[in-house]
């Protein structure tokens, strides 16, 4: 990644802090009035065999301990994708209503640079739909109000003094296997930047299953998004000149798609695990979710060149000494 510095815009570390209140704030508000969502309480903590873990592209370690009363083990959630379905059918929510929550997690196998940490903080959302709305136009739909969210905390920092970062709002809509059409012979990320530098706002479809090359565009759990149904939502971020992912979302797997996606990828004994049977006998809502980055939206809309100027976490030397030479000020 290129650190632009001549788009870097000087912030001291209290008036950062003061925007990113302002930020999670205003855009938490939105989110919820443009999606009908009701805030909840998250678990930090899963039980392994209760079968509600994200396991991510499936080879991340997870934190986990066990329990001194009973020795019972317990591990750190690495999202929230399993979870929030169940939520919506313990607490009854109605078609096209939902919820969303503030996800913390910890993530011990992320890599850390300028976008990434290996710890996590995110709006997790979820919301019952039909299965008439199990399209890609239904999904393209959610995206652009999420879009317009956005935009409109965008909007918000520039009556509060902050004038740095325009959000396109027009999303540019494309699949995983258009894109490989569309630049062969590249790997994901160099697509993904060649795209959304051209567009500004992209949302890449279709994310999971195999492209034409034998290789999936980025990895998927096989076991909460319908790989036909979901996609990243990517932003242009000047300041390093770079693709920057907001959000992760897609309808949810329904008992068709779930065995599909469990076969494929030779993960049939999941299909003993509690979450698994409820999809299978149709005993869970129909919904589409996703999580949208907290600190990576601060990132985005206040042009910073380091996850680690939105959010405290832990650093390694090297990253430390980085930041200190090139005088971006982590918190």
């Amino acid at each position: 990644m290129k650190f632009m510095k001549e788009t870097y815009i000087d912030l001291d570390i209290i008036g950062k802090q003061k925007y990113i209140k302002l930020i999670k704030d205003k855009f938490e508000r939105k989110l919820a009035k443009q999606l009908d969502l009701t805030r909840v309480s998250a678990p930090l903590l899963v039980t392994k065999e209760s079968g509600l873990q994200d396991d991510l592209s499936g080879v991340e370690r997870k934190v986990a301990f066990d329990v001194l009363k009973d020795g019972k083990e317990l591990e750190i959630v690495q999202s929230l994708a399993k979870w929030k379905r169940f939520a919506l059918d313990k607490y009854g929510f109605a078609t096209h209503k939902g919820l969303y929550t503030d996800m913390t997690a910890i993530r011990r196998d992320d890599k850390m640079d300028e976008t990434h940490s290996i710890y996590v903080d995110q709006w997790d959302w979820e919301k019952v739909i039909t299965r008439k709305d199990r399209s890609l136009d239904y999904l393209k739909s959610t995206v652009r109000k999420i879009v317009s969210a956005i935009k409109d905390t965008s909007e918000l920092l520039k009556t509060k003094g902050f004038e740095g970062v325009e959000i396109c709002e027009d999303v540019y809509f494309i699949t995983s296997q258009e894109l490989l059409d569309m630049y062969p012979g590249t790997t994901d990320k160099e697509r993904e930047y060649e795209i959304t530098k051209k567009y500004k706002t992209v949302f890449i479809m279709q994310i999971g299953g195999e492209l034409s090359d034998g290789k999936p565009h980025d990895t998927r759990a096989p076991d909460y998004d319908d790989w036909s149904l979901d996609g990243d939502l990517l932003f242009y971020h000047e300041v390093l000149d770079m693709a920057l992912e907001i959000s992760s979302m897609g309808i949810r797997v329904d008992s068709e798609a779930l065995l599909k996606q469990i076969e494929k990828s030779g993960h049939q004994d999941r299909l003993k695990l509690d979450y698994h049977k409820a999809i299978l006998k149709d005993e869970l809502p129909l919904s589409i979710g996703g999580g949208i980055g907290q600190s990576r939206l601060c990132m985005l809309l206040l042009g910073r060149a380091h996850i680690g100027e939105v959010q405290a976490s832990y650093w390694d030397k090297d990253t430390i000494e980085y930041c200190k030479k090139q005088k971006i000020e982590l918190l």
